[in-house]
């Protein structure tokens, strides 16, 4: 399957028997944009529930990976089986779905594709929803196969600042980048990891989808001409999830996250505000 697909694929194979369609939706950016579809759903979608069922519930941080067997017990519940073909989408066009298309790949499964657009671009055309609610599905037998090499820890960010081995592509924005905005966690400062350079998500994006190859490819050529691995960056792992699919988009390379991102930097190295004054 192709990195994303649009809304006439997915409208022409939805009834496929080996199709699985997950709406990641996330209502609130980090931001605090609002997606305005409140509970609406593509036809048969099956709720990904992101920040619950797939983060890691023991961690100190937002959106921590969750381990293989969380991940695969969570995944056959959603009745998702070895051979399915996933596309997964949210509510506010280019937000949520990457991160789960990089845990999917994470997690040894190759055939997942992104919706371009997502749920806003499938109801401007006109097809149908449904209303979001729970539903029981027949037990899959998904089994997932961490593949490490497309995460990165804090220990292994630290140890490039001194290598400089591979560059992190910060995917936050300017203002939080360079220390001039606030971070939504407001006890933590903003800034960035040396060395790191700033593409922020909504660079690779264009009306909630993702910009063409050619586009993609200027993007990062403007802020990038080196030859190291890039590992993608932002608040929380999120974000950094759109400019990686981005880059695999331009260049069919880097599914690298670094997953505790800025607020584990931050934490771990003691950059912190008086959230008092």
């Amino acid at each position: 399957m192709n990195e994303i697909v649009s809304i006439e694929w997915l409208h022409q194979y939805l009834n496929h028997p080996d199709l699985i369609v997950l709406d990641a939706s996330i209502q609130t950016t980090a931001e605090g944009n609002v997606a305005d579809t409140l509970l609406k759903t593509i036809l048969g979608a099956r709720y990904f529930d992101l920040k619950n069922n797939f983060s890691n519930p023991n961690s100190s941080l937002p959106n921590t990976l969750p381990n293989e067997t969380q991940f695969e017990t969570e995944c056959q519940k959603l009745g998702i089986r070895r051979n399915s073909k996933i596309v997964v989408f949210d509510s506010l066009g280019i937000y949520s779905s990457p991160r789960v298309w990089w845990l999917f790949k994470l997690m040894g499964h190759r055939e997942i594709s992104v919706l371009d657009g997502g749920l806003p671009a499938w109801i401007d055309s006109g097809y149908s929803t449904e209303t979001r609610r729970p539903k029981h599905h027949e037990l899959g037998d998904f089994k997932a196969a961490l593949q490490s090499k497309y995460v990165k820890n804090y220990q292994d960010v630290l140890d490039n600042v001194h290598t400089k081995t591979f560059t992190i592509v910060d995917a936050r924005s300017q203002g939080r980048f360079n220390g001039s905005a606030d971070e939504p966690r407001k006890h933590l400062k903003s800034g960035h990891i040396p060395d790191s350079i700033n593409i922020p998500y909504g660079e690779v994006l264009t009306n909630g989808k993702f910009k063409t190859a050619s586009e993609l490819q200027r993007v990062f050529n403007r802020k990038y001409d080196d030859q190291k691995e890039l590992v993608f960056s932002c608040g929380s792992g999120l974000t950094a999830c759109i400019v990686m699919l981005a880059n695999v988009i331009a260049f069919h390379k880097s599914r690298t996250i670094y997953d505790g991102s800025w607020t584990e930097w931050a934490e771990r190295q003691n950059l912190k505000t008086d959230v008092l004054r």
